[in-house]
């Protein structure tokens, strides 16, 4: 599948650090209860795609899962692309960046949490940045830093 911002893997290597791009480009996992998002539950905000800066989660997305990654149930409409993901003998709903591909994590459904989803939305930190200001989710989906 193509996405917007369609950089390659020599150029993705420019820009993210060894560890981002194992986890965005190469479809890695981080240890569970390391990501710097974790244990985050600012008010309001916005977390972004670490590649491309799209905005991907609203703050207020955010819940406490208890599961070492960070959660929430729900992103910003257009953000994140579902597909299935067969890896390891099980069928999982991989989760990626709309604009960039890059891998942020899987969902899952019917967990029984108490969120207007209940889906969970897990999600690797070193995936993300965080803003503060809620005007970045504004937009919608960003365009390519390309």
């Amino acid at each position: 599948m193509s996405y917007p911002d369609g950089r390659t893997n020599d150029e993705w290597r420019a820009v993210l650090n060894k560890e981002q791009f194992r986890i965005l480009r190469e479809k890695g996992t981080e240890p569970p209860g390391s990501g710097q998002y974790d244990k985050h539950y600012p008010e309001e905000g916005v977390y972004t795609c670490a590649g491309c800066q799209t905005p991907l989660y609203k703050a207020n997305h955010k819940f406490k899962s208890g599961c070492g990654w960070p959660a929430y149930f729900d992103s910003i409409p257009g953000a994140v692309t579902r597909h299935e993901d067969k890896t390891f003998g099980m069928t999982r709903t991989e989760i990626v960046c709309s604009n960039c591909g890059g891998h942020l994590g899987h969902v899952f459904k019917g967990e029984g949490f108490a969120t207007p989803t209940d889906e969970r939305h897990c999600v690797n930190s070193i995936s993300l940045n965080f803003s503060p200001d809620d005007k970045a989710a504004s937009g919608g989906a960003g365009g390519s830093k390309a």
